[in-house]
């Protein structure tokens, strides 16, 4: 399995990056995203997650 940096990433995440990431559906990812606690950015109707926060957020997660 090849391993992957955090700065290999873009700045900002989509939920097919996410997805890839996690090793879960697109739609699982959306479900992720639309959680009270996640870090997301709303641009119009699209769903976007800053790299950074996203990876500090998914590190305090149990």
């Amino acid at each position: 399995m090849k391993k992957y940096e955090i700065e290999t990433f873009p700045l900002v995440l989509t939920a097919k990056e996410l997805s890839f990431i996690l090793k879960i559906s697109k739609p699982s990812a959306y479900e992720v995203m639309n959680r009270s606690d996640f870090p997301l950015i709303k641009i119009g109707r699209c769903k976007r997650v800053l790299r950074d926060e996203f990876f500090r957020w998914l590190m305090n997660q149990q």
